[in-house]
């Protein structure tokens, strides 16, 4: 079963990724994002890129910049999330057949990411738009847009934002924070997949 969930390694170290990797492909989370503000990022993602060929999907976050999106495909990346809407970003991403994930707040970052390509909508801070707010946006989107929730999401209100139609989830700190170990990973992955399998299904 693959589910939507991209695992967001914000400040993970190149000497801990693999394991780290590890832990969350062997609980069922295969979408990993390493941003660009990390030490050695690129390096990570080569890693990281290497070792899960063919179990993962693998990429960068926090990606600003048409050059960036050049970089991570170098490194062996398919997948760009950014923070916000640029269009040269998204176009980049989509001209080396990779995977753009946006971020955006509003029907016009919505609908100016869709025009350009984006595979998928990062709703965030998601903290702020609330499940009310993405279901008021997704009434006007195209059907089968997918949409994920990102910045205020977490097992304990997945539910809520699949019962509006949500298709999943970038989780930052809530599966990792510098200092956690891999051990720290695993269980918090269990959690998570936990939670977002209840809510799938409820």
């Amino acid at each position: 079963m693959s589910r939507e969930i991209i695992a967001i390694l914000r400040g993970v170290q190149p000497h801990e990724v693999l394991e780290i990797g590890r832990v969350l492909v062997d609980a069922g989370i295969d979408r990993i994002e390493v941003p660009l503000n990390s030490p050695d990022p690129l390096r990570s993602i080569e890693m990281l890129a290497n070792e899960f060929a063919g179990q993962a999907t693998l990429g960068a976050g926090t990606v600003l910049e048409p050059a960036q999106v050049a970089d991570v495909k170098n490194a062996g990346g398919t997948l760009i999330v950014s923070p916000d809407c640029n269009p040269a970003v998204i176009d980049k991403t989509k001209e080396l057949n990779m995977l753009s994930y946006p971020g955006v707040a509003t029907p016009t970052e919505c609908f100016t990411a869709l025009r350009h390509g984006a595979d998928g909508l990062k709703f965030f801070p998601a903290s702020l738009i609330g499940p009310s707010g993405l279901a008021a946006i997704s009434a006007v989107l195209p059907k089968g847009t997918k949409t994920y929730a990102v910045g205020g999401a977490d097992p304990s209100n997945f539910a809520d934002w699949f019962r509006v139609g949500a298709t999943g989830f970038g989780i930052g700190s809530g599966i990792y924070k510098v200092g956690f170990t891999a051990a720290d990973v695993a269980a918090k992955a269990s959690e998570i997949v936990s939670a977002y399998d209840a809510g799938k299904s409820a």
